[in-house]
């Protein structure tokens, strides 16, 4: 039994010495892991900002229709509105006469 108690401190520190160089290995390969999926996100990230401006194009373009859009059709009403009240204000004229 004393035997037993003189090697088990030894074998406490065996296989603390164990985990502990487990415990490294595994850390660095995790920082390699990490920096590999950073290298991935800054590609994405860079391609991802490389179609920024297209948006931004395709964006000012839709704009610059819509106001060319909101124009004509702000003239078409007012062009029959002019039309209706020119022809409500014929059929008042007659009325009177």
């Amino acid at each position: 039994m004393e035997e037993i108690l003189h090697y088990f401190p030894i074998i406490l520190y065996l296989l603390g010495t164990f985990l502990l160089v487990i415990m490294i290995i595994l850390g660095f390969k995790l920082i390699r892991m990490i920096d590999k999926t950073n290298a991935i996100l800054d590609n994405a990230y860079n391609k991802i900002e490389s179609l920024n401006g297209i948006f931004k194009v395709i964006d000012s373009f839709t704009n610059v229709m819509s106001s060319i859009n909101d124009r004509v059709i702000h003239n078409i009403t007012n062009i029959m509105n002019k039309f209706l009240n020119n022809k409500k204000r014929k059929k008042e004229i007659e009325e009177d006469e």
